[in-house]
């Protein structure tokens, strides 16, 4: 197997975007005169929920659910979840909010290479590009093949619908690929797909169950911010290329 295309998930592994996202959820709430909020507990418990809007649903069903069945609840949740986006592009835009370590790095060493990559998230185009277009630039989007979102496909994760939307727009094998993925959703996708995973979980998804993972870190580490471990295969700790290959080639152990 050779290694021919990355795909990176978004939200909590290209950055962790997950606290900003709550902050915008009950800020949304309140603008609108609800009386919810989401604690960081309870948040982390509604990740398993794959989607804003479905997230919205999901906890209004919990705590009024003969409500949650009134005929203007899909448009009053369209009204709270546009209001919500508003509210991340203000935490996030203008570079408020960087990537996780090594991702930066790791994407040029891709783009510089010639390896090609691609987005497979669930989250909205307009948050994506609120947080790509500061940390890559406006033009973002030329560094991937494709960009394959929630407007993508119908079925979100742990579906593996956008990984497969995403193998089919770079027209490669899901075993010549690996994935970046931060949370059990997320991993279950992408497997589901064929696709061999890295997974860099966040304080909201260090709890998941990873054990299908490649391998589970930190994050990727910099020369500036190594990582404490040492990673099987890399003379150095920080993830690169040359570690990628030859972890998805199969030497994963061979200079642990």
């Amino acid at each position: 197997m050779t290694l021919h295309a990355l795909l990176f998930d978004v939200d909590g592994t290209l950055a962790d975007t997950e606290a900003a996202h709550r902050d915008a959820f009950n800020a949304a709430f309140a603008d609108v005169g609800l009386g919810w909020y989401w604690s960081e507990s309870l948040y982390a418990s509604l990740l398993d929920v794959a989607g804003g809007k479905e997230r919205i649903l999901y906890y209004w069903k919990l705590v009024d659910p003969d409500e949650a069945d009134g005929s203007e609840v899909r448009a009053t949740i369209e009204r709270i979840h546009a209001i919500k986006t508003r509210h991340y592009e203000a935490r996030v835009g203008g570079g408020k909010l960087a990537l996780r370590p090594g991702m930066l790095r790791l994407i040029g060493e891709a783009h510089a290479a010639g390896l090609p990559m691609a987005i497979a998230t669930t989250t909205t185009p307009a948050n994506i590009d609120a947080l790509l277009g500061a940390a890559l630039g406006q033009g973002w989007r030329s560094l991937f093949v494709a960009v394959c979102d929630a407007s993508t496909v119908a079925n979100k994760k742990p579906a593996p619908d956008v990984y497969l939307a995403a193998l089919a727009a770079l027209g490669v094998a899901a075993c010549d690929c690996l994935a970046f993925e931060d949370s059990e959703n997320g991993l279950r996708a992408a497997t589901t797909a064929g696709i061999a995973t890295i997974v860099t979980p966040t304080a909201f998804t260090l709890g998941h169950q990873f054990s299908d993972a490649l391998l589970v870190l930190p994050h990727l580490g910099d020369p500036a911010l190594p990582m404490s471990q040492h990673l099987p295969g890399a003379e150095q700790r920080w993830v690169d290329l040359a570690a990628l290959r030859r972890w998805h080639d199969g030497t994963l152990f061979e200079a642990a």
